[in-house]
């Protein structure tokens, strides 16, 4: 773990003016322009609401983070904590009353949803993209609107598939085929040998979107093209849905309720060999007192998603915003946390605590140890670096955002996959959902 600096209230609340400094990060020092000055107003007091950790070390350190904030500004911040799928309609009735936590730590595009309702962050987040190498492309498209910073990215939730490698090598593979033939022919390997695959298909903010929009993408679909027209009934989508229906023999019953936490569950029950998910699987195998999920940890290794016809990645994960509302009565005071929460006496430690569970949106932070420190961690690196927004190929806005709320893709697939609907029917339901929100 980083050694914190000495870092004083002093430094912390330094003038604009201040002499250009050098911060290091991994060992490589970045050139940064002056400190900026945010002076919390008097008597100020923060609310934070945040998703519950998936990882013990990302909420601990967070919260010791947080603590050294009030310790060297004097401000009090209450953090508090809901479920992943809670946090989105937390912040939309905030928005729309005026009133509730001061930053909410939301997904996806939310802050597309209510821009006018979100305090401009320009500023802050061109401070910290000169300081810290800059922002990757896919965290500057969401973060702005009409160009203006709306939302400041806390990083990505890398999603990647996780393995058995023992279980796919019994199956008659070294490791995860890099094609979608082959792909399907492992799964139906793991079926065979009674050690299922299992993906899902219910309401799950990052799993089920994740997995669900690569799968579409993958085979060339798309929910709109560039201009936002609906495009998504089309002969790609029925491939990607026909291939759906295929794996989804080889799932384990019951994904179609999966929420977020239950294809964690069932792999380390031993109920799953392959999933897709964050690193969470493998820590919490690996930080087990149990020898039987040790082992498991020894024999968990992670991939990424196959390459479809488009020849080129096309996944989807879960990146995590913060976003600072108007009707703060401390402003000031907000945007002071959110810089001191990315700076990297505060950022590398959380990372590290972590193991990386949230990648890097700035990209002076690829350099940070973790991801060297366990050869299983790499992959989770480059999740800004390679992944699609949600509004693929069209635009970000309150259109994308709220698809994405409706889940409109997700259970296109699983009506598919299910044989609830035919693939061409599913197809044309989604399409129907998506123009309510993408008004020609």
């Amino acid at each position: 773990m980083s050694t914190p600096s000495n870092f004083t209230r002093r430094d912390f609340l330094v003038s604009t003016a201040a002499v250009a400094a050098t911060t290091a990060i991994g060992g490589h020092a970045f050139a940064a322009p002056a400190a900026l000055q945010y002076k919390p107003e008097a008597g100020a007091k923060l609310r934070v609401l945040r998703w519950k950790r998936f990882v013990q070390g990302d909420e601990d350190l967070w919260n010791a983070n947080t603590k050294k904030f009030t310790e060297l500004t004097g401000v009090e911040v209450r953090v508090d904590n809901e479920g992943w799928e809670d946090v989105r309609p937390k912040a939309a009735v905030a928005a729309s009353v005026g009133s509730g936590p001061d930053v909410i730590v939301g997904w996806f595009d939310d802050p597309q949803q209510y821009p006018e309702k979100l305090v401009d962050l320009t500023d802050l987040a061109t401070y910290l993209g000169g300081k810290y190498g800059g922002w990757y492309d896919v965290c500057r498209k969401y973060g702005t609107h009409n160009g203006k910073w709306i939302g400041l990215p806390l990083g990505v939730v890398g999603n990647a598939l996780v393995y058995r490698e023992s279980h796919i090598r019994a199956a008659g593979f070294d490791t995860v085929p890099k094609d979608l033939p082959g792909f399907l022919k492992l799964c139906q390997g793991l079926k065979a040998k009674n050690t299922p695959c299992g993906f899902a298909l219910g309401k799950a903010v990052g799993d089920g979107n994740n997995w669900a929009h690569w799968l579409l993408w993958s085979h060339g679909g798309m929910l709109v093209d560039t201009k936002g027209k609906v495009v998504v009934n089309s002969p790609e989508t029925w491939a990607a849905l026909e291939y759906a229906r295929q794996l989804y023999a080889t799932f384990v019953p019951g994904t179609l309720s999966w929420q977020d936490p239950s294809n964690n569950k069932a792999f380390l029950d031993g109920q799953i060999s392959l999933t897709a998910n964050g690193i969470s699987v493998y820590y919490a195998a690996k930080n087990s007192k149990e020898p039987k999920l040790q082992e498991m940890a020894r024999d968990i290794q992670h991939a990424h998603f196959p390459i479809g016809t488009p020849g080129r990645p096309t996944e989807l994960m879960q990146i995590t915003q913060m976003m600072l509302f108007r009707y703060s009565k401390f402003p000031n005071a907000a945007k002071a946390y959110l810089q001191f929460m990315m700076e990297p006496e505060q950022y590398n430690p959380w990372m590290e605590a972590a193991i990386g569970y949230v990648s890097q949106p700035l990209k002076a932070y690829e350099a940070n140890p973790i991801w060297t420190a366990d050869p299983k961690h790499t992959v989770y690196r480059d999740s800004a670096g390679l992944m699609l927004d949600n509004g693929h190929a069209g635009p970000l806005g309150t259109a994308s955002a709220a698809a994405m709320a409706d889940y409109i893709v997700v259970d296109m697939v699983a009506e598919a996959a299910s044989g609830s609907k035919t693939p061409k029917e599913a197809a044309a339901r989604a399409a129907e959902r998506a123009q309510r929100y993408y008004k020609a």
